[in-house]
């Protein structure tokens, strides 16, 4: 679906991220979190080319089939992040696409251990600025993910 009707989403979408190579990923829309944050473990820093990267591991989708997905991304910061229960965290920083819809754009995304979480990702207000709305009354407002596919872009988009 194109991201259009008043440009508004539910607080919870199907995302994807493909330039780690995500397709779908369940995603809390957050306007009270600045920050974005994928859910990662074993991140470890590397060099490729010369240049730091940060390689991980992440469970884009849930249950018993879900197979963990490895990632490299350049590593962009390292930083102090306060979470959702108030504590300051050191955290990986990455530049990545983000895909909602048939739309995507270059987005912040932080690394953290989610896995208490109810989300694997959480899509913070830096990253939707300008782009779009959040009703808190409404969800999968760009498609479920029975009823998305992966376009040549690696974008999930309504069929």
């Amino acid at each position: 679906m194109a991201i259009d009707d008043g440009r508004i989403l539910g607080w919870r979408e199907w995302v994807s991220l493909p330039d780690l190579g995500i397709t779908a990923i369940k995603a809390k829309l957050d306007t009270g979190a600045r920050t974005s944050a994928l859910h990662a473990w074993n991140a470890e820093p590397v060099e490729i080319d010369g240049k730091p990267w940060v390689r991980f591991r992440t469970f884009p989708l849930e249950g018993p089939a879900a197979a963990p997905v490895v990632c490299e991304a350049p590593l962009s910061d390292q930083r102090w992040v306060t979470n959702s229960g108030g504590m300051r965290e050191w955290r990986c920083v990455i530049s990545t696409r983000l895909g909602i819809g048939d739309e995507s754009w270059p987005i912040e995304l932080t690394l953290a251990n989610r896995d208490p979480m109810g989300f694997r990702m959480l899509v913070g207000r830096e990253a939707m600025r300008g782009r779009f709305i959040v009703d808190p009354r409404r969800s999968y407002r760009s498609g479920r993910y029975t009823d998305l596919h992966k376009t040549s872009e690696g974008n999930l988009t309504a069929l």
